[in-house]
């Protein structure tokens, strides 16, 4: 495992992170004033407790369970969505884990805060052996600590933007297997080429510490196949620099999900999701970031629906597998529109429940 640090050139066509004196990190685009009147704490409010009643699926999201039989015998470059932003890897025979997000809710409360619209489709204990953890940032939907503690001794290696193994550490994570990097900087592991990318997001996870650990999206590498996993980001000329540094990418995995017209700048639409898969010069595009916790406003199947009549209008693969099935990146195949399916039982529900209601004397 060697490390090995990119270009660190000024100036903001592909600089290093930017910090101000604080130790606060930056985006490299100024965030424009606010488009709307509402304050931060009302959108909160908003999100929390006024949310449409179709921001959550009324029927079973489907899950293929996986076993670690399965995995075992899985093929190189298989992956599988466990959900939200977790994905499991398999390159060069060892297996790579995204965002690890395990618990029942994606906040600091076990009571509040968005609950999963699904199980896992495997317990971490059921997992194999885990080469690698690939964070992008650390904020509840994408850094689980309930996850991180089960993972540690299964798991040889953190790769986080800075600040962010920090935090690890000091929830116990052994500090010679921490390894964290500011933008264009990367790590060659057994074969597989890592490069912390940039993003435009925020960071921290209470009050206080607001931006003091760096986000990221990542380049992944194996020598044939070049993946694109690009953790929470608005929409910002970095995608176009990312993609003629490291392009063209076999596979996108972009965030499309907890969008909101009220933050366009840390969140993508999905028009604006499309758009950066083809700054990236991607071949298949895989919508993470939705089907597992109601972040926003929008229908919770409304990202899928969307993403896929853009990308159908412009001549772009995308693949939107059942979380738990395997996708091979080698041989790529759209699957299944298995969300019509849901809302098809949702429709069927609301039915016959009206028909209950309207035949009670």
């Amino acid at each position: 495992m060697t490390d090995s640090t990119g270009s660190l050139a000024s100036g903001n066509d592909g600089t290093a992170s930017l910090r101000s004196a604080d130790g606060r990190f930056r985006n490299l685009a100024p965030r424009p004033a606010l488009a709307h009147s509402k304050s931060r704490w009302k959108l909160m409010w908003e999100v929390f407790f006024e949310k449409p009643s179709n921001t959550r699926p009324r029927a079973p999201i489907p899950v293929r369970k996986l076993t670690r039989a399965e995995l075992d015998a899985a093929p190189d470059r298989s992956l599988y969505r466990l959900g939200h932003s977790t994905l499991l890897l398999k390159l060069r025979g060892q297996w790579w884990l995204t965002d690890p997000v395990f618990s029942r809710r994606a906040s600091p409360f076990s009571w509040l805060g968005p609950k999963r619209f699904h199980a896992p489709p495997i317990a971490i204990d059921a997992l194999p052996p885990i080469r690698g953890v690939i964070l992008s940032h650390d904020h509840y939907d994408h850094l689980d600590h309930a996850a991180i503690k089960a993972l540690m001794g299964k798991v040889d290696v953190f790769l986080t933007p800075l600040g962010v193994g920090d935090r690890l550490v000091e929830w116990g994570v052994p500090r010679d297997k921490v390894r964290q990097f500011d933008w264009w900087q990367g790590i060659e592991v057994d074969g597989v080429r890592f490069t912390a990318t940039p993003a435009q997001h925020f960071s921290g996870r209470g009050l206080h510490d607001g931006n003091r650990t760096l986000w990221c999206s990542w380049v992944i590498d194996d020598g044939q196949r070049r993946v694109f996993f690009s953790g929470d980001s608005g929409y910002f000329a970095g995608f176009a620099e990312i993609g003629r540094r490291f392009g063209p990418f076999d596979l996108t995995l972009m965030e499309t999900g907890a969008y909101n017209v009220e933050w366009p700048y840390v969140h993508m639409q999905p028009e604006e999701t499309v758009q950066a898969h083809a700054d990236l010069r991607g071949n298949w595009l895989l919508p993470i970031h939705n089907g597992t916790f109601d972040l926003s406003m929008h229908a919770w199947f409304e990202p899928f629906k969307r993403v896929l009549e853009l990308g159908n209008a412009q001549g772009i693969r995308i693949a939107t597998p059942v979380m738990g099935e395997r996708f091979d990146i080698d041989a790529p195949r759209t699957g299944s529109r298995w969300w019509r399916d849901v809302v098809a039982q949702e429709k069927a529900g609301r039915a016959f429940g009206a028909t209950e209601r309207s035949s009670t004397p």
